[in-house]
């Protein structure tokens, strides 16, 4: 069945789970896991996005991630071969998303760590206050956390060059904030744990980067021929593009989903990205915090939008009016990649459904509906299973996640939609 405006409610109730997206990959390499991140999806897909596009006779020499996150797509994109854009509002993620990008010499990685390593065991100076009176800092970690933390932080500035090795040392130290601080282990959400066991800065460190090391030198048996790579923290609805794409592969987020800049507080208070991480909330897709949302926007909303946008203020007003947001950024998105694609290129969005206090809200079919109001052809909708995600599929009656079993909770995150179509 051809999908359009008429039919697209029969479509979806009837789109079958697809074994093609929906096969289990091999194990990833080990530069895919250097750090963690929330909501990840497998390499399989970039994978299996490519050979769809060889199918379709799509010839691809440079892809994009609009959504780039912690740079799954920008990797696989060199593994095949394909150059690669990129484009994130977080600055952890294009932290991640570069170093994950690169190809270092061991050597380098070795030496530079030991002068790390002898600065911070050697030096005695006093914390900067900037640490030590930093009320954020002082309720997510201990004094001598914080005294090692901006040792080795210091260590790492005083003896690396700006630039990649640099970036390499910042994302190995991104990596270990968590475990050296009283942050619940695993949750999506900040949450302190009081009884958890700190563990120790250097100690973690070292540790964090010899599996570095170990990626990097794996990596590099995968990848035997430069491309280029470019990653931009932006904010992608702000840009105005040409055509210069063959490809984008993306994961935009989902409604009542999470919000990024508070997951990732620890990196950006250490880093210093911005004084206050809760600046980075703001131009977010998806977030709770918004500069608010004009009637009229939501008023151009295609009705699925709006119907999803009256519901959910039937059982909580701030949900929907970040719903509403989410709906017109998407909206905004979706032209913006059909704007980047060269004629007859080729998106893929993964993108799941969700439900919040009994509203289901459809991200999947709002996003078909944008496709077809941007001019997309050949839309086709597949149906996948996950297998692995770190977010649990669970959510209890009061919309709140939940590790418990089906009977205990709503199953909101089992399966995802593949939504493709051409330009």
């Amino acid at each position: 069945m051809r999908i359009d405006s008429s039919n697209i409610d029969q479509y979806f109730s009837s789109v079958p789970f697809s074994k093609f997206w929906s096969d289990e990959a091999s194990p990833e390499i080990k530069m895919h896991k250097i750090h963690a991140y929330p909501a990840k999806f497998p390499s399989l897909l970039v994978e299996k996005s490519l050979e769809f596009a060889k199918r379709k006779e799509v010839q691809v020499s440079k892809m994009a991630d609009v959504f780039c996150g912690c740079g799954t797509t920008a990797l696989e994109a060199q593994k095949n071969k394909v150059d690669f854009w990129g484009c994130d509002i977080n600055p952890v993620a294009t932290l991640i998303s570069k170093v994950k990008s690169k190809i270092y010499t061991n050597t380098s990685i070795r030496r530079y760590f030991k002068i790390i390593e002898t600065q911070f065991k050697s030096d005695l100076t006093d914390v900067s206050d900037q640490y030590k009176e930093n009320d954020r800092l002082k309720y997510w970690f201990e004094d001598v956390q914080i005294e090692d933390l901006s040792r080795l932080l210091k260590a790492i500035e005083d003896n690396t060059p700006k630039g990649k090795y640099r970036d390499f040392f910042y994302c190995a130290f991104s990596n270990i904030l968590k475990k050296s601080s009283r942050w619940l282990t695993k949750s999506i959400k900040p949450q302190v744990d009081p009884e958890k066991p700190i563990s120790s800065v250097f100690h973690s460190f070292q540790r964090q980067v010899k599996m570095m090391e170990k990626a990097n030198e794996e990596v590099r048996e995968y990848i035997k021929e430069k491309r280029k790579v470019s990653i931009i923290r932006d904010n992608f609805l702000d840009l105005d593009f040409e055509p210069f794409i063959d490809m984008v592969v993306t994961s935009p987020p989902y409604v009542t989903s999470y919000e990024y800049a508070d997951l990732h507080q620890l990196s950006t208070l250490w880093l210093g990205y911005v004084e206050d991480y809760r600046d980075l909330r703001e131009g977010t897709i998806g977030s709770l915090y918004h500069s608010g949302v004009e009637e009229l926007a939501i008023y151009s909303l295609p009705v699925l939008g709006k119907k999803i946008v009256n519901r959910l203020e039937a059982v909580d007003r701030r949900k929907s009016k970040m719903a509403a947001k989410y709906f017109i950024d998407i909206s905004s998105s979706v032209e913006n990649v059909h704007a980047m694609l060269n004629p007859g290129g080729i998106a893929v969005f993964v993108i799941g459904n969700t439900e919040y206090k009994g509203v289901r809200v459809d991200n999947a079919r709002f996003l078909t509906h944008c496709m077809l109001r941007s001019n997309f052809e050949e839309i086709e909708v597949f149906k996948r299973k996950i297998s692995s995600k770190i977010l649990t599929p669970f959510r209890d009656k009061k919309g709140k996640f939940t590790k418990g079993l089906k009977k205990e909770g709503t199953e909101v995150y089992s399966f995802e939609y593949i939504v493709t179509g051409r330009k």
